[in-house]
């Protein structure tokens, strides 16, 4: 029997990298859909409805596929303030400055979902991520080495990440983008439910 075939949802070359350590052949599909924010839902519901919503807009013209689907955000104080990717440099570095000496929290939504088999499974993963002490000039030093425009919160950790970032609590690959321990484990318990 011929194995489903897998669609990663998402263009981010990190998470291309992170699925490939589970799923060794899949294919690529960005997703169109806007990433929504309600201020009525938690951080952890939010990047859950986003992963649902984005595997659902590819799943739309892949019906037979599962689709994996996943939104990344990080938040500052338990939730109260979230940091998007920054529209400019500048922005870059306020972000980094908000977070520097601070703990904040990384959480990543997944979704699984195969439309034709009515099955799907939404799941998130919290990672909560300490900076060093920061001082202007170290934060443009590191700003200088990375792109933090395509970044949520303006860093990527496995790009020059030592520099900013003092001690993690949960999994690494979280941060970047997709957390491969729990998606092996769901991705696991999807195929021997089927």
């Amino acid at each position: 029997m011929k194995p489903q075939p897998v669609i990663l949802a998402s263009a981010s070359p990190r998470r291309v990298e992170l699925l490939r350590q589970v799923v060794p052949d899949f294919e690529v599909v960005p997703s169109d859909a806007p990433e929504a924010h309600d201020d009525q839902l938690t951080a952890w519901e939010m990047a859950q409805v986003n992963a649902y919503r984005k595997a659902r807009a590819v799943a739309k013209k892949f019906p037979d596929a599962l689709v994996l689907g996943a939104d990344t955000l990080v938040y500052l104080d338990r939730e109260t303030k979230l940091f998007g990717k920054p529209a400019t440099r500048t922005e870059a570095e306020q972000m980094l400055a908000g977070l520097e000496g601070r703990v904040h929290a990384v959480i990543t939504g997944v979704c699984l979902l195969y439309l034709r088999g009515h099955r799907q499974r939404v799941f998130a993963e919290w990672t909560d991520v300490k900076f060093h002490p920061l001082t202007k000039a170290q934060i443009r030093d590191y700003l200088a080495l990375i792109n933090p425009l395509d970044k949520a919160s303006a860093y990527a950790i496995q790009e020059h990440g030592e520099r900013i970032v003092a001690e993690i609590f949960g999994s690494y690959s979280n941060v970047v983008g997709l957390p491969v321990e729990r998606v092996r484990q769901e991705l696991h318990a999807w195929q021997n439910s089927a």
